[in-house]
Formats: structure tokens, sequence, C-alpha cells
């Protein structure tokens, strides 16, 4: 029989556990027992180790408890069960957001850099793309990177909502190159899905004339494999657009 605890456990779905853990003092969740001689940042880290090494789906209970050398069961006492546990190893791996360098009014360069540090930790972090997808509790370094990308937009004339769409649409084109790059070791998933492909449209080039013709001019002038630039430039090009028809637009402007 499984244990139930290895899903998440308290009768809260697993929400206010976790969010008691993100959110709290930093001590363990036991009352009972031994004085505590575990830190919830060391589990997490341990956590950490074993997904960045092995893949969150060798991440379990016993393989963290083993790593911080302390059982299964001592582990319960800090971390209730393996849903809390992955919302800590978020937090610790997430860190916060970088500093902003650029001057307080300068938005894009504010909101790229911040796009390139979400892919650093994506990339450093591939699993936890996995680990963030759907509704969870999320700890006060999730949200930083929030109010970071939020926060640059500030006073560019444009709306909650769409200071919140523009944050999605950055962090959607991030985890999809993001994606792309871990599952290629070491990157460069463009290029290989250009050797792949290109076998196939030397034999049916009539086929796939606009491929093999983007394709081949891409090779000659060494370009592609730049998704991640390009896709920002684009991105933060019509958020800009957006800007500027609303500054136009505005009262007295």
């Amino acid at each position: 029989m499984t244990d139930t605890r290895e899903r998440g456990g308290g009768g809260d779905g697993g929400w206010s556990p976790a969010l008691a853990l993100l959110w709290g003092t930093g001590r363990p969740v036991g009352r009972r027992g031994p004085r505590p001689t575990l830190t919830l940042d060391a589990i997490a880290r341990a956590g950490v180790a074993v997904a960045d090494a092995e893949g969150l789906a060798a991440l379990t209970m016993q393989r963290t408890a083993a790593e911080v050398g302390v059982t299964k069961m001592a582990l319960y006492r800090y971390v209730p069960g393996k849903d809390e546990l992955v919302a800590l190893m978020i937090e610790a791996a997430m860190g916060e957001p970088p500093r902003d360098a650029a001057p307080k009014d300068a938005w894009r360069p504010r909101l790229d850099a911040w796009a390139r540090g979400l892919f650093e930790r994506f990339v450093r972090h591939s699993w936890a793309l996995e680990a963030i997808v759907g509704p969870r509790p999320m700890g006060p370094h999730e949200l930083a990177w929030m109010e970071a990308a939020v926060a640059a937009l500030a006073g560019c004339g444009l709306g909650g909502g769409e200071r919140l769409d523009v944050a999605a649409t950055l962090v959607g084109h991030v985890r999809a190159v993001a994606q792309q790059h871990a599952a290629v070791a070491g990157g460069g998933a463009e290029e290989a899905m250009a050797e792949g492909i290109a076998p196939l449209l030397a034999a049916r080039r009539e086929q796939f004339p606009a491929l093999a013709e983007a394709f081949a001019s891409a090779a000659h002038e060494g370009s592609g494999g730049d998704a991640l630039d390009f896709g920002l430039a684009r991105i933060l090009d019509g958020v800009e657009l957006l800007v500027n028809a609303r500054r136009e637009a505005a009262p007295g402007e």
C-alpha cells in the first residue's frame, strides 16, 4: 500500500501545509520529538540536487531523507509530504529575481534581463518546468519574480491585466525555449532539429520547398539557433508599440 504522505500530507489537499512552510517562520512543522537538527532550506536543496541530477521522477521522500542523513519517518517531522517538498524545492531553485541594473523607467531592458534570468534558472533546474505547471501554492521568491516583471511596466500606461499578460507571454516564450533546450543534452535544440530534418528535406525538396529554402538560407547565413533572442525582441517590440500608442493617446500628451 502506498503511503499517502508521499503525495502530500494534511487534510487540506497539501495547500495549507505547503503555504505554512513557504511563508512561515521556517521552523519544522513537527512540535514533538527530538530537537530539530535540519533546516527546511537544507531539505529543499537536497531535493533540488536529486532532481537536478536525475529528474523529478527520481525524487521521493525516502531518497531525500537519505540525502540529508535521516530516516524517511524523521523527514516527515519537517515536511509532511512530497507535494510540500516540491514546493520548497521550487522556491529554493528559483531564488530571487535578478536585481534591476537598468534605470527605473527603462522597462524594456528590465524585462529583457528578467526573461533571460528566468531562462537561466529553467536551464539550471529543468525539472522546474514540469513542477510549476498548474494551480499550486507559491512562495515569496516566485511571487517576487512576478512582482519584478509587473513593476517594470509601471507608469507605461498599460492596465493591470495587460501588464500581467505581458509577463505571462514572456514566461510562455522562455518556457518553450527552455523545454527545447532541456530536450537536447547540452542545449543546441534548434541545431539538433535542423540536423534531423535536413536529410528529409534533401529527399523531399519539391514537397516542402519553403521549408527547404529556409533551412538552406539559415545554414548559409549562419543564422538560426537564437530563438530566445528573436522571440524576446519581437515580444518586446509589440509591447513597445502598445506602450507608445497608449502614451500618445493619454490626455495631456
